[in-house]
């Protein structure tokens, strides 16, 4: 894809790294201080500069330094920062009003986002979609429904799971710091089985897929009682657990044993779907047909929205009244989602995500070819990791490098998130609006800096 034809939108931005300043610069420092003085510690920043606009490939900070954008505010922006169509229907819909509550006063632009999902929900038959604020929302109204539609109480989750910092989704999330330390006690009836993680898996990644899926099985005949589950809760890629790709046929194999249980499955596709991975979402590598799919991050743009897309018999299990809140569908965050599709049609985002996923790949392998504390390479689209390792061959987890590697890149204008169950992932969702120059000068940054760290390891 040429650079004229990406939706660079937003702000008029060169599209170019710049270092003006040391990172941070004088001005981020100042309002940092400001931070520590009225937020909670407990709120961090991986970059702690403060951005002033940000577009196309680019983020430029108070003090007039410009980033290669390797992170989408995590996944969110994938459509790129302040897209034209999602900034003028969100700008629009500002001056018509702002709020009225869908559950006092409904709106037609909550139905169009409804009808949107519905249509785009894999799978035969009819669907209903309810929409609410944040991914964390999402997952909690899914596994109500599931409950309210099976009359079961259980939900199964997976080691190495991330589902939000919610009581609930806490409970339902694997890592414990920072997610879980200290807020305790948990909800009940959450149960985890092995995750098929190929790279970790104890008898090699050949086993993988059939010995995960044998072990959930067990934990649900044996253990539980599949008249005790509601549903299986996965997400098709992990994303805080470090961009775990399920083996090849495991996911299929979840739903099998779903399926022949009345077992429901929930697809958590809040990192993964609305494009990111080259599908509207991420089980359709699998041809997954989940029962319930939650989405948000890259819904609305950057504007907090979530959702639930399920099977009608399901979603229309819950009493009336059982679902929705104040601000759940805001009228602007509806728009901006209408937006977001407007885009992802108009440019072949889902062909952009491919193309950028395929770069990534190309440059990450070669690396990890030549740097063997790239211990493995994964991920789908435009979302894309490497697992960081020690030298000695026995992948063991490198966190203080992974860390270090991250930082470098930062001083160097290239923002990059870590992530993993280890802490050991460095992943990379670059918005799909980032020019193919952008890309591979952040793909060159990232080389010299692993290069270095790596020399720096020996």
């Amino acid at each position: 894809m040429s650079a004229a034809s990406l939706p660079v939108g937003g702000p008029d931005l060169e599209q170019a790294r710049r270092i003006a300043t040391e990172i941070p610069g004088p001005r981020s420092r100042e309002l940092l201080a400001r931070q520590r003085s009225l937020v909670p510690a407990g709120v961090g920043a991986t970059l702690p500069v403060f951005v002033d606009a940000a577009g196309g490939g680019v983020i430029v900070d108070v003090d007039g330094n410009s980033f290669i954008d390797f992170g989408s505010g995590i996944a969110v922006t994938t459509v790129g920062n302040s897209a034209r169509a999602v900034a003028d229907r969100a700008a629009a819909q500002l001056n018509r009003f702002t709020h009225t509550c869908f559950l006092v006063n409904p709106y037609e632009s909550y139905l169009d986002v409804c009808e949107k999902l519905n249509d785009l929900a894999p799978g035969p038959g009819e669907k209903r979609t309810i929409l609410v604020n944040s991914g964390a929302e999402a997952v909690e109204n899914a596994v109500k429904i599931a409950r309210a539609a099976t009359g079961r109480p259980g939900i199964i989750v997976f080691d190495h799971a991330f589902h939000g910092r919610t009581l609930l989704t806490m409970s339902l999330t694997a890592k414990n710091k920072p997610y879980k330390q200290g807020f305790g006690p948990f909800v009940s009836e959450v149960y985890r089985a092995p995750m098929a993680y190929p790279f970790r898996w104890p008898s090699g990644p050949e086993n993988c897929a059939e010995e995960a899926a044998a072990a959930l099985a067990d934990l649900v005949d044996r253990q539980l009682g599949a008249d005790n589950v509601a549903a299986v809760l996965v997400e098709p890629i992990q994303g805080e657990g470090g961009f775990v790709v399920p083996a090849p046929g495991f996911l299929t194999r979840v739903a099998e044993i779903c399926s022949a249980r009345g077992i429901l499955l929930i697809a958590d596709e809040i990192q993964t779907g609305i494009a990111r991975t080259g599908h509207m979402f991420a089980c359709e590598y699998e041809s997954l047909e989940p029962d319930l799919i939650t989405t948000a991050k890259g819904l609305a743009g950057g504007l907090p929205l979530g959702a639930v897309t399920g099977r009608a018999e399901l979603m229309d299990a819950v009493p009336d009244g059982g679902l929705g809140g104040t601000f759940s569908g805001n009228p602007v965050a509806c728009e901006a989602a209408l937006g977001v599709f407007e885009e992802i049609e108009r440019y072949d985002l889902l062909e952009r995500a491919r193309e950028v996923g395929d770069t990534m790949r190309e440059h990450l392998g070669e690396l990890s070819y030549t740097y063997p504390v790239i211990g493995d390479v994964r991920g789908r689209g435009a979302m894309i990791a490497i697992e960081i390792v020690e030298i000695d061959g026995d992948r063991v987890p490198a966190p203080d490098l992974a860390a270090r590697i991250a930082k470098r890149c930062h001083t160097e204008g290239l923002l990059v998130l870590t992530a993993g169950s280890y802490g050991n992932v460095l992943r990379f969702l670059p918005p799909l609006s980032i020019s193919d120059e952008l890309l591979e000068e952040g793909l060159a940054i990232l080389g010299d800096v692993i290069a270095k760290e790596a020399a720096a390891a020996v």
